[in-house]
């Protein structure tokens, strides 16, 4: 079948990734850089038998889109800066009660309010860490409109699949640049859809995980009758402050993510075979490392570059796969204090120089601005 291929900004490419993957509800409040998602979300969802749900605010948001999910809908939010912030507290929730779900941050310039409109990816940490207490989380980086669409398509099938919230953690950048996209046909991509349980409503318990440290997940309207709270539970969902019982619980969290851990975590590699210097990037500045890349080697300096496509899990063995060949790593990011820079010097240890090219004024960082530091005596 003939692939459509039509000239699509980021944020649409998101948008229709979702829709592809098999999201029939969206609930969200609009928030510059993010606010096409709600827009394209709002005239596509009732074409396909979707909701579509302007909430109040953030908080309200993320809590109708957990309650959707619980109810069987594969379910998504957008956001930017400040309204993930609000949103933490019941991603938290979203990760005790294991709801597959989908966040999209698209990364804005901060802290506060900042600057509302221009780009930033200073939420690395946040994504990782923003709520209190131990878990984990998976969250993906596009850096062109084709992955926006693909990889929205992954987040639904990773949370969907392993039973967790996953976020989509684009940029503005990305989000409202406009590149041609070569649809999939429908079938074309894989699509996950979360295991239903296999034993009576009587027997049913929503925490129990199976062989594959996943636990089937009912929906609530069904004969299935099940309890989900934010609270340290049991298999049955019920509250239970057993030491033994929070220690399994806390680990299995970690675990269903850590067993499956290289089916999550995707990175690319350019020219990486005969490098000398490795340039480490994710999201929009893939592109301008890309292109430092090329220049380099048209210098003589023999650049590669290599893409995280997940940025959580790190992707820690991907990249010290790579250590032994290079002496020198640049990592361009836009942010003050090298979020991912220092997640790559504990990766490969002292004895690797890591350069770093940091922009935090809501500006692009440009392949001149990478070969500057690569040309760094």
């Amino acid at each position: 079948m003939e692939r459509e291929t039509r000239l699509v900004q980021g944020n649409q490419a998101i948008a229709e990734g979702a829709i592809y993957a098999g999201a029939r509800f969206y609930a969200g409040y609009p928030i510059t850089p993010s606010s096409e998602i709600a827009e394209e979300c709002s005239k596509l969802l009732p074409k396909v038998g979707g909701v579509y749900m302007q909430m109040e605010d953030e908080i309200a948001s993320i809590a109708a889109m957990v309650g959707a999910s619980l109810a069987g809908a594969k379910s998504f939010t957008a956001t930017s800066g400040p309204g993930f912030s609000l949103m933490q507290e019941n991603l938290g929730l979203a990760v005790m009660g294991e709801v597959p779900c989908v966040i999209i941050n698209v990364q804005r310039a901060g802290p506060s309010t900042g600057l509302a409109t221009k780009p930033a990816q200073s939420d690395v940490m946040q994504v990782r860490w923003g709520r209190h207490g131990d878990q984990s989380i998976i969250a993906l980086s596009p850096a062109t409109v084709e992955e926006c669409f693909t990889l929205t398509v992954k987040a639904f099938n990773f949370a969907e699949k392993y039973r967790v919230p996953v976020v989509l953690a684009a940029d503005e950048i990305v989000a409202h640049m406009r590149e041609n996209l070569s649809y999939p046909a429908p079938g074309e991509l894989e699509i996950v859809d979360r295991k239903k349980p296999s034993v009576s409503p009587e027997e049913y318990k929503p925490f129990l995980p199976e062989d594959d440290d996943i636990a089937p997940l009912a929906a609530y309207g069904s004969e299935y009758v099940f309890h989900v709270t934010s609270s340290m539970h049991g298999y049955d969902g019920y509250s239970n402050n057993n030491p033994a019982n929070a220690e399994w619980r806390v680990a299995q969290l970690h675990r269903k993510i850590e067993r499956y851990r290289d089916e999550i975590v995707m990175t690319k590699t350019f020219d990486t075979e005969d490098m000398d210097i490795l340039l480490i990037a994710f999201g929009a500045t893939t592109r301008a490392a890309r292109a430092a890349a090329l220049q380099a080697r048209e210098m003589g300096i023999k650049a590669g570059v290599l893409q995280l496509l997940t940025i959580w899990p790190f992707p820690d063995k991907e990249i010290a796969a790579l250590g032994p060949r290079i002496k020198t790593v640049v990592v361009p990011e836009m942010n003050y204090s090298g979020q991912v820079a220092g997640e790559v010097q504990r990766v490969l240890g002292p004895n690797i120089e890591i350069r770093r090219v940091n922009r935090y004024n809501g500006t692009i960082i440009t392949p001149k601005d990478i070969l500057k530091v690569i040309n760094k005596e």
